[in-house]
């Protein structure tokens, strides 16, 4: 088992990707928190395929494929703020109609650019044990960074996530906190690209924080619990990869798939064991519940 543990380490490439996944894997589950909070999860998926474009843009013109990608994932995330303040339209209808658009455009790109598939595989699978010493400084800069950003605009993002109406009528600039969020999903995407690819990086978004939503009701304890879940699934990944000799980013989304497996099956309240024992009559309705840990989120907010 030591030999086990300690064998990867002794590869500079396997050190570089333990850092990037778990760095990755703390990033994603503090965002995820949010947009699963939000619940606009569609949002992460637009976002990741929307980078597409400007990957292929940034190939053709021979400049970095992660700054294509960001700009081409921030256009798209101011756009679909910028459209949703309609209210005739719903927000998952704008991201719908981008996310298609940015697609196309990626395709139409890429068809223009012969001998593009080998990028194109990294980019949409990962390329995490191929990373260089300054991808893992640069996935750390902006993931510490996002992580401040996240922490200085904590109140603002749960206000407007629980009820906009509200969080307008107190004063908040809701707009300004959409592009916020639209944009901190943006940059955690692309910091994790390199990790599990453009295809997979909706579930190290979404799933850990959903892990975090199944095992409590107050968002302090999920923002902790979330990004736990993130970095282990990532380790255990590798790990698995590394034994194993199968793709690593595939390995980390399958982790975290099966965490939140036995969560939806054990958590504590919220897991299916929990809800087929019997009710105290004592205990109250379902709806006092939901009140409380409406209650309860809304106070660590």
């Amino acid at each position: 088992m030591i030999d086990f543990l300690l064998a990867p380490w002794e590869h500079e490439f396997m050190r570089r990707a333990f850092l990037v996944a778990m760095m990755s894997g703390v990033v994603c589950g503090v965002i995820g928190s949010h947009v699963v909070l939000r619940g606009m999860a569609f949002i992460g998926d637009a976002v990741s395929h929307s980078v597409f474009p400007g990957v292929a843009i940034a190939f053709v013109f021979r400049f970095d494929l992660a700054l294509g990608g960001a700009i081409a994932g921030l256009l798209t995330a101011l756009s679909v703020a910028v459209f949703a303040q309609n209210k005739r339209l719903k927000e998952d209808t704008v991201i719908g109609v981008f996310f298609a658009a940015a697609f196309g455009l990626g395709i139409v790109v890429l068809s223009s650019a012969p001998g593009y598939s080998g990028s194109l595989e990294s980019f949409l699978f990962g390329q995490i044990l191929g990373i260089s010493d300054g991808d893992v400084r640069g996935v750390a800069i902006a993931g510490a960074v996002l992580l401040l950003a996240a922490a200085a605009l904590h109140k603002e993002l749960v206000a407007v996530s629980l009820d906009r109406e509200t969080a307008r009528a107190l004063g908040v600039r809701v707009f300004w906190f959409d592009i916020a969020l639209y944009t901190m999903v943006t940059i955690a995407i692309v910091i994790s690209l390199q990790a599990v690819g453009n295809i997979l990086v909706l579930a190290l978004l979404i799933t850990p924080a959903a892990c975090a939503r199944l095992l409590t009701d107050r968002l302090g304890v999920m923002m902790v619990l979330a990004p736990a879940i993130g970095m282990i699934s990532a380790v255990i990944g590798l790990y698995l990869s590394y034994s194993l000799n199968l793709a690593a980013g595939g390995l980390i989304v399958l982790v975290a798939t099966a965490v939140f497996l036995v969560c939806w099956v054990f958590a504590p309240r919220h897991g299916v064991v929990a809800r087929l024992r019997p009710t105290p009559a004592w205990s109250g309705s379902d709806d006092g519940a939901s009140g409380d840990r409406r209650g309860s989120v809304v106070n660590d907010g």
